[in-house]
């Protein structure tokens, strides 16, 4: 599935429309929450799994979005009005969240393994 349509609803919530008609909405908060970047989900290298500390200070403006970029065919990079870029948010990747976030599903940060 591919997106028709991608907006931003009353600053809130990012609203998807799929070409096979379905649509979904994801709130800004759980979608940068769930950032799938290195520095947000941690990354895994030669046999090692590095986690990040789980973000404490949250600014207002972490949870606004200030520009979506699309990547390819199959994905789009979410450009957050406090700096942050670095995650980009495949098409499964936000069907993902969109199913764990009905599921009350949060990310596991888990420590260095």
């Amino acid at each position: 599935m591919k997106p028709k349509q991608i907006k931003i609803i009353n600053k809130e919530a990012l609203y998807i429309k799929w070409d096979n008609e379905e649509e979904m909405t994801i709130s800004l908060k759980y979608l940068r929450d769930e950032c799938p970047c290195a520095n947000c989900k941690g990354e895994t290298i030669l046999l090692k799994t590095y986690r990040p500390p789980k973000i404490v200070d949250h600014s207002p403006e972490m949870y606004k979005i200030e520009k979506i970029e699309p990547v390819g065919n199959y994905a789009i990079q979410i450009i957050w009005k406090d700096g942050h870029n670095t995650g980009i948010y495949s098409w499964e990747y936000l069907q993902k969240l969109n199913k764990d976030q009905k599921d009350g599903l949060k990310q596991n940060y888990q420590p260095l393994i």
